[in-house]
């Protein structure tokens, strides 16, 4: 019986069965690797940066993606989510050669990933030493105490400065923030002390416009006293000027009555005779109120002829009846 002779290949391997399962294995990882590179997934808001043989072939958006193994591959991977940086602290020199420690936060977003790639080595360094150069030359142009008073414009001005200079990176420089302001000892020391002195000013200004305002309230309030008092006064004295003109107008009105009533009253029968009566009675009651309050009695030389008085006094009353109260008595 002729035997076959062994190939050659399962002759130099040893075990023919054992190599073969080798090779098998080693085809099946060739093949996952070679999917493993042809496949592939970009998440939400970044991108991926795709070689061909050393040279950019594409830029990969979020989604699925198939590549040629072994030929294409991704270069470089890029977060287009904005990014905070911390810019390390510096020492700055002020305008009065005052040195003071600044750091801040720095805000980047990648637009373009492919000038990101290799428009600069590291736009992360590169944007953060740029910003401190900025701002050294900012803080270099203010004076110690307006560098407290224009961080807005500080931020602006790095803001533009980087954004010119990173354009060609595909970066945009959306904020940078001033975070902290650092002076040294002594000049704390004197900015506590310039800040206590001013409050205690605005203190005593305070308080001398309070009392100011209290002064001008109360000559207000006396001001406005003495015009009710004075006020008062003058409707007091009008009223007590009305009332005296009315008490006047009262008494004359009844005083005129009366002597019409008595004019009247003469005009009746034994009128005449009841006024000369009553200024007899009259005329001897005066008489003797006269000698009763002084020790010196001036007599008159008709003092007998009491009847002869009367009937003078009688014939004047007759007379004014007779002419009327609105006639003026006669001339003597």
């Amino acid at each position: 019986m002729n035997t076959m002779p062994a190939s050659p290949l399962l002759a130099a391997s040893g075990d023919g069965p054992g190599f073969g399962v080798v090779l098998t294995i080693a085809i099946v990882l060739l093949i996952v690797v070679a999917l493993i590179k042809t496949a592939r997934i970009v998440p939400q808001r970044q991108a991926h940066v795709v070689e061909r043989l050393g040279k950019y072939r594409k830029t990969l958006e979020a989604g699925f993606h198939i590549l040629i193994p072994f030929i294409d591959r991704v270069a470089y991977k890029h977060s287009l989510k904005e990014v905070a940086m911390d810019v390390p602290p510096q020492f700055c020199i002020t305008k009065d050669n005052i040195a003071i420690e600044i750091d801040g936060l720095l805000y980047m977003q990648v637009l373009d990933a492919k000038a990101a790639s290799y428009g600069i080595e590291n736009y992360y360094y590169a944007a953060s030493q740029l910003a401190q150069t900025t701002l050294r030359s900012e803080i270099g142009k203010l004076e110690l105490d307006r560098t407290f008073e224009e961080r807005d414009t500080i931020n602006a001005s790095v803001i533009a400065a980087l954004d010119k200079a990173s354009e060609p990176w595909g970066l945009k420089i959306t904020r940078y923030e001033i975070a902290n302001i650092k002076p040294p000892q002594s000049v704390q020391d004197a900015l506590e002390k310039q800040m206590r002195a001013e409050r205690e000013r605005r203190a005593q200004i305070a308080l001398s416009e309070g009392q100011r305002e209290a002064q001008i309230n109360v000559a207000e309030g006396q001001k406005q006293e003495v015009i009710k008092q004075s006020e008062a006064k003058k409707l007091s004295q009008i009223n007590e000027a009305e009332g005296k003109a009315r008490e006047i107008e009262l008494l004359a009105n009844a005083t005129a009555e009366g002597i019409t009533r008595i004019a009247s009253a003469i005009g009746q029968p034994g009128g005449k005779e009841a006024v000369n009566l009553r200024i007899a009675e009259q005329y001897v009651e005066q008489f003797g109120n006269l000698a009763k309050e002084t020790n010196t009695v001036i007599l008159p030389h008709n003092l007998s002829d009491i009847g002869g008085a009367v009937a003078g006094l009688a014939k004047i009353l007759d007379t004014g009846r007779q002419l009327g109260p609105n006639t003026p008595p006669p001339l003597r």
